[in-house]
């Protein structure tokens, strides 16, 4: 049962939106904004859940940073939808009070941190993440450091758009040598990304540096694939700010296809990284990957998931595989890290390394592994903060 649940009519396009508190700790929870054609409560709840799970997941006794709670917030219209800035606009300044006081918010899918931000800054709030800088001994050194690391560009992709999808990558290369069938080089050989933008993106970035061949990238426009591995740096390079590659950037070699058809690309790892509930049972029967990752948020059906575990297919659940964009936020504003790329992707590879251990490489269930876990530290939060 939700703590919060608030569900907000547009006075000028009747388009809704809704916010859900799952969870507060210290009074206060965390969890993006999405804007989606057909988005439900029902969605936000279960984005809420998740929330309530990952803040709990990343728990370290002696870090600065004590989980928070749990929350979500979506709207339903397309983001590309000329009225969309409009009613965002109108959503946050009728739940401003909530953002205010407990909601620590910030981007999702179809929304930008910096289109966030200059509609919070328009309605005077120096940011979306005010409540936790009530929960911070040096307030100014807080957002000092939050500043200097939302200033960070690694190899021309903002650092904060990249957090999130090293952290996919290493949640996969962390879970494989106990999960996969193996491989010569014991890491995954090759990959199929759904979704290239800030997660999708990245995970493709770093699982290529680590010398995994990504075969297949699909985006809005449709698919892309190669045997021999994609050039990853340069359709990013090509990239626009939905996460679309530009086709002229590919190579004589590369070849394109209709956008559902990652499904059926032969791959090592699997990443849905762009949209929830893409992988149903009738997808699932397409899947020919070993180990699913779930990059994006409840990308797959509970009865897919059962599906594919039964025919001996891993599945890394979001809420352990995509942990690593709200974590670092935290760190940063806590100050368990530096505002700096190196001192990000270490904490990151040390954490989900950690987390992968913990939850039991070689359990078969590894979702009911890592649920059990985030329990068990939600109760040792509570019983520090009751």
């Amino acid at each position: 049962m939700s703590l919060l649940e608030i569900t907000w009519t547009d006075p000028v396009t009747a388009r809704r939106g809704f916010v859900v508190i799952d969870r507060l700790v210290r009074g206060v929870a965390s969890g993006g904004l999405r804007l989606r054609e057909g988005c439900t409560l029902a969605e936000v709840r279960g984005l809420a859940r998740g929330m309530s799970l990952k803040e709990a997941l990343v728990y370290t006794p002696g870090d600065r940073y004590v989980p928070l709670g749990g929350a979500k917030g979506g709207i339903d219209v397309d983001p590309r939808d000329p009225d969309a800035p409009g009613v965002l606009r109108r959503f946050v300044s009728a739940v401003l009070p909530v953002i205010r006081e407990q909601w620590n918010t910030g981007e999702d899918f179809g929304l930008r941190q910096d289109q966030l931000d200059e509609v919070a800054a328009e309605l005077g709030l120096p940011s979306t993440v005010e409540p936790a800088f009530r929960l911070v001994e040096d307030e100014a050194a807080a957002r000092d450091r939050l500043r200097a690391a939302m200033a960070q560009v690694v190899a021309g992709i903002p650092l904060s758009d990249l957090v999130g999808g090293y952290g996919v990558a290493q949640a996969a290369l962390a879970v494989w040598p106990a999960v996969g069938p193996g491989s010569a080089v014991g890491r995954p050989e090759t990959a199929v990304v759904q979704g290239f933008g800030s997660i999708g993106g990245a995970t493709a970035r770093y699982l290529a540096a680590a010398g995994v061949r990504v075969v297949a990238v699909a985006d809005r426009d449709g698919l892309m694939t190669c045997d021999d591995g994609l050039d990853v740096e340069r359709m990013l390079a090509h990239r626009d700010g939905g996460g679309v590659v530009g086709r002229s950037c590919l190579r004589p070699c590369d070849r394109t296809g209709p956008r559902d058809g990652w499904l059926d690309v032969p791959a090592d790892l699997l990443v849905p990284a762009a949209m929830s509930y893409v992988i149903g049972p009738d997808e699932a029967a397409r899947v020919r990957a070993s180990v699913v990752v779930e990059g994006a948020n409840l990308p797959v059906l509970p009865e897919a998931e059962a599906a594919l575990t039964g025919r001996g297919v891993t599945v890394v659940p979001d809420f352990l595989a995509n942990v690593m964009t709200n974590a670092w936020w935290w760190w940063v504003v806590f100050g368990d890290i530096e505002p700096t790329p190196e001192a990000a992707f270490a904490k990151i590879s040390t954490t989900m390394r950690g987390l992968v251990t913990a939850v039991g490489q070689d359990a078969p269930d590894l979702r009911k592994s890592a649920l059990a876990l985030a329990e068990r530290n939600a109760e040792r939060i509570a019983a520090r903060y009751s």
